[in-house]
Formats: structure tokens, C-alpha cells, sequence
């Protein structure tokens, strides 16, 4: 299952996805055309015609794992291939590249996201948290709508800036930066549609991508370049690389820094926000899942402050989170580069082919999963995961690439579920999950803005 031999005599033939079909799904809707193209392979290895760009698409379980594991040194994820070359523009060299570059940076970040280290923020996260939430008091008072996604990224960034950055970012700047990788991740997107174009060629998107990203460095830069002369004294993000060391004793430069502080910024950010914007129009439209997730954060936190011991006992919260993690992945593109050929599923795959994995597709795939397109958090109950394949749930990726903050994500997204909802109720404005806008993260397609009310014990507080 999974592992990798010599071609045999009479190998598979992938299946076919042809551009006849695809081209017109990809205009009318990206995301669904995606998510029927991998149902219609049911599994089974495939190849996508885009024309002079056709790359396997790997959908089961099964060859997930041989791609993102298994084989993962076979695997690379090349700089200048689909969906790393543009967004390389913004990040270069570092954590999110590949060969001796990124496992340099991966090893000096590392024990940040260990999880004792995650733990020992857990305190200091919630504090930042309940302060931004309180923020949330006047309008729900007087009954002013809010763009919850704006609130959630208010919310994020006092937590991550406080316990990851030591506070040398301020709250408004990394909200600069954060709508700053907002027009990045739709700026992107023709580039990622149409890989094969030269990055000389000018495409829609490029002036947004290039002000965006003037943006990021407005901010970003002249910290990490002043965080310099007292990184022996700070336990921070930017402070750790400064003091990191190559393999060969170098100090990392500046440039080097400035990559991996971009990518942990947004690594650490982009997915809670994301995320959490789904949770609400969810909870709308199933309002038995909005009493269940009440009474458990009504049970265990009532109407203290959310504390460190309360987290091991949200486990409905959890799963709801792994529910919005299996329909919403951030990460829902995992484009590879083959090294050497290969066999995945009985198919030969050639020498530098372009092989894709997508967790938006395989988590929404009826193969594997029941009412795959329905919300229903009952699937993570434990002895479900247990029966389910590995890498029929992967939002954060697979093998040596997974992400460093999949457990600050659970733990800070617990956070501020339960320190929002012990607090308040809310109305939706606009009834109804918004459709999926496909960016470098997925994006709703239209603001999501709720009413809030406080509940009768934080009113009493």
C-alpha cells in the first residue's frame, strides 16, 4: 500500500480529466470544478489536460501518503513550479522552499512549535485574547453589525503578536500586513491558473501582488533589521532566527530572515482567521450544533475566563474545528515536482512531472467520505477518526512538510471559540454559507458580518 517499485511490464493508465470539461468547470467555479473532477476519478490516479500544463492529481488516501511520505524525499516542492513560483515572489528562500535552504530554517524554528513551548503560551494567549474580545462590548451593546472577519484578525494578531513576536509588531501593523496577504492571495491566482506563463509576462494581479508586497516589507523589514542588535536577549520569532546558525556556523542574512519572518507571520495568522470566518454561517444553518457547542463551552468554562485546563475538556469545540478544517484547508493545493520516476497506484509517473495533492478535493470526495459537501462535526468523533485512513483528513499536509503550527492552531482557535461564544450570541446579517472563492487560501465569497449580543453572565460581569 503506498510504497514504490519498478515499472511493471503493463502499467495503469491514469485516468483522463480533459480540457473540454475542465476549462469551462474552472471558469463557471473553480472549487467545484476541482472537487467533481476528483470525484470522477473516484480515486484513481488522474491526469488534468490544461492544455500544454498536465499534472497528476492524486485524490486517495493511499497515494497522498506515498507523495507527501512515503516518497517525500522523491517529492520536492520546486520553486519554480505551479503555485510555488508566484508566491516565492513573496516568501524566497527559507521555510517555504525546499532542499538544504528550507530544512535549515525548519530546524532552527522548530522548537518554537514544539509542544511544551505552545503550552507555555497558552496563558499569555488567552489574556491577549479576552482583551480583544472585550473590544467587541460596544458594539454588541448598541447593536452595530461587524465584519467578523476583520474581528477575527483584529483577535489573531494581539495573540500572535504578543506571544510570537514579543509585541515588536504592533496590532495595526500587522493588520496592514494581514490585509496586505489578503490582496496577495487572490493577486495570485492567474499566475497559479495558468503556471506556464513566464512571470516577464505581465497577467491580472501582478500591480496589486507588487504594492501588496512593498506593503509587507514597509513593515516587516525595518523590525526584523532593528530586532538585530538584541536578539541574544529576545525569545521571539525574529530574535531566534538572528541567533540561528547554518550547518556550516554562518549567521543567517538579513534577506534570509525577512523570508522566514514573512512566511511564520502569515503560517501563524492566515489560518485562524480563515477558518474561523466559516464557523459562524456553519453555525447558522445548524443551530443543534451551535446549542451543542454552547453547552459544552457553558459546562466547562461557564462564566470564568478561558483558562489553560479548560481546553483538554472542549472536545466538541475541537471537533467542530476539525469539521471547518476538512471543508475550508488552507493549505488546499500541495503542488510536487518528481525527482526521479516512479509508481504511484500502477501509474508511471515520468521524471520531473508536476504531481498535485489537494485536501480540498480528497476530504470532499465521496469515496471516502459520507455527505461529503454536508457540515456534520460527528465525523471526528474518536472512534471514527481511528477507522479512517490517515490522509483522508490532511488540512495542515503530510510528512516533513506538515505544518509547524497545526497545535498552536488548535489551541488558539479553542481560545477564542470559547472565550466568544461564553460571551455572546449572534444574529447573521445575510443568512446562508457563502460560496468558496479560491485564493491562496480559501476565501468566502462575501464578507461575513454578524450582530452580536451578550449572554446573561457576561452582561452580569
Amino acid at each position: 500500500m503506498g510504497t514504490s517499485h519498478p515499472f511493471p511490464a503493463q502499467a495503469s493508465r491514469p485516468a483522463r480529466v480533459p480540457l473540454r470539461r475542465m476549462l469551462p468547470a474552472l471558469v463557471r467555479d473553480p472549487a467545484r470544478a476541482l472537487i467533481d473532477a476528483g470525484n470522477r476519478t473516484g480515486g484513481r490516479l488522474a491526469r488534468i489536460n490544461l492544455g500544454s500544463f498536465r499534472p497528476y492529481l492524486v485524490t486517495h488516501p493511499d497515494h497522498v501518503q506515498h507523495v507527501l511520505r512515503e516518497r517525500a524525499e522523491n517529492y520536492e516542492r520546486a520553486g519554480d513550479g505551479l503555485f510555488w513560483r508566484p508566491v516565492k515572489r513573496l516568501f524566497g528562500e527559507g521555510i517555504l522552499g525546499e532542499g538544504q535552504i528550507w530544512s535549515a530554517s525548519r530546524r532552527m524554528l522548530q522548537p518554537m512549535f514544539t509542544a511544551k513551548r505552545v503550552e507555555s503560551m497558552i496563558d499569555g494567549m488567552a489574556e491577549a485574547i479576552s482583551d480583544a474580545v472585550d473590544e467587541l462590548d460596544a458594539p454588541s451593546r448598541v447593536g452595530r453589525p461587524v465584519d467578523i472577519g476583520s474581528e477575527q484578525a483584529r483577535i489573531v494578531c494581539r495573540a500572535i503578536m504578543k506571544v510570537l513576536f514579543a509585541d515588536k509588531i504592533s496590532v495595526p501593523d500587522a493588520m496592514r500586513v494581514v490585509d496586505a496577504q489578503d490582496a496577495i492571495a487572490s493577486a495570485v491566482i492567474p499566475r497559479i491558473v495558468v503556471p506556464f506563463a513566464p512571470l516577464s509576462l505581465p497577467m491580472p494581479g501582478d500591480r496589486t501582488f507588487r504594492r501588496a508586497v512593498r506593503i509587507v516589507d514597509e513593515v516587516l523589514v525595518p523590525i526584523v533589521r532593528e530586532s538585530r542588535a538584541t536578539a541574544e536577549e529576545g525569545d521571539d520569532v525574529i530574535s531566534t532566527l538572528w541567533r540561528a546558525r547554518t550547518d556550516d556556523g554562518r549567521q543567517l542574512d538579513e534577506q534570509q530572515v525577512r523570508n522566514d519572518t514573512v512566511a511564520m507571520f502569515a503560517a501563524t495568522t492566515e489560518t485562524t482567521i480563515n477558518v474561523l470566518t466559516w464557523l459562524w454561517p456553519h453555525l447558522d444553518e445548524h443551530p443543534e450544533v451551535a446549542d451543542r457547542l454552547y453547552e459544552e463551552i457553558n459546562r466547562v468554562v461557564g462564566d470564568e475566563p478561558v483558562r489553560r485546563e479548560h481546553l483538554g475538556e472542549l472536545r466538541y469545540t475541537r471537533m467542530v474545528l476539525d469539521e471547518l478544517l476538512r471543508l475550508y484547508p488552507i493549505g488546499w493545493l500541495i503542488p510536487r515536482r518528481a525527482v526521479a520516476a516512479d509508481v504511484v497506484g500502477g501509474v508511471e509517473i515520468e521524471a520531473g512531472a508536476t504531481v498535485v495533492a489537494s485536501p480540498l478535493i480528497t476530504q470532499r470526495m465521496s469515496a471516502f467520505w459520507d455527505r461529503p459537501d454536508e457540515f456534520d462535526p460527528e465525523r471526528f468523533r474518536p472512534e471514527q477518526v481511528r477507522a479512517r485512513h490517515r490522509y483522508a483528513h490532511f488540512p495542515f499536509g503530510g510528512g516533513p512538510h506538515q505544518c509547524l503550527g497545526m497545535y498552536l492552531f488548535y489551541l488558539e482557535a479553542q481560545l477564542i471559540v470559547a472565550t466568544m461564544l461564553s460571551r455572546y450570541r449572534f444574529r447573521l446579517r445575510q443568512p446562508g454559507v457563502p460560496g468558496l472563492r479560491l485564493a491562496a487560501a480559501l476565501r468566502p465569497r462575501r464578507r461575513v458580518e454578524l450582530t452580536l449580543t451578550g449572554t446573561a453572565a457576561s452582561a452580569a460581569a
